[in-house]
């Protein structure tokens, strides 16, 4: 009768053992897929890539930008979205003094902070205003809601008259190019031609 109880009760101690190693079990399962639907949710990739593309940048029906790259890869699923060019951009951007005529920038790569309204440039950056000068840097930033381009890089000018200006410092400049800033300049430009300031 004894030997009969042990029997009944080594028999209830392994059905427990085997529900709570069934328990680890489901639970380890459960991490393991909570894992890999974590990793399923990473969000940094491109939602869209365009080979060869355009993207106009309006406002009131205006053309503002327009942006061409061999690859655009725009990052829509994080919380600050942008569209970045890797094989380099032309961009064209227009002023309501002369709107039929627009400025250029040229870059080897740059990306676009789509919720700040923010360029960056880099790469052999050269851009051309609407009046004909030339900017030469390597590293260019555009703010475009206070309207304003910026670099700590040597910034090279010249103009249709083949006047030079060096900034070894960088730049500051308003993004139509009616007011700029240059940092340690040296060179020679007309008075005409001079920037509204220079340090």
């Amino acid at each position: 009768m004894s030997s009969h109880c042990f029997k009944i009760f080594n028999t209830k101690t392994s059905q427990h053992f085997i529900l709570l190693l069934m328990f680890f079990l489901i639970q380890s399962c459960e991490e393991d897929i909570a894992k890999v639907n974590n990793q399923k949710k990473n969000t940094n990739f491109a939602s869209t890539v365009i080979h060869n593309g355009t993207i106009i940048q309006k406002d009131s029906g205006i053309v503002k930008v327009k942006f061409k790259a061999p690859l655009i890869e725009q990052y829509e699923l994080i919380d600050s979205p942008y569209i970045e060019a890797r094989r380099g951009i032309y961009l064209e951007f227009f002023d309501k003094k002369n709107p039929k005529v627009p400025g250029k920038i040229w870059a080897k790569y740059a990306k676009n902070n789509i919720k700040k309204n923010f360029y960056f440039a880099k790469g052999r950056v050269k851009i051309i205003t609407t009046e004909g000068q030339t900017f030469v840097t390597e590293t260019i930033n555009w703010d475009q809601n206070k309207h304003k381009m910026y670099t700590k890089d040597t910034v090279f000018v010249s103009d249709k008259e083949g006047n030079i200006l060096v900034g070894a410092h960088g730049m500051i400049a308003k993004d139509d190019f009616s007011e700029y800033t240059f940092y340690n300049n040296s060179g020679s430009f007309s008075s005409a031609n001079l920037p509204a300031t220079s340090k």
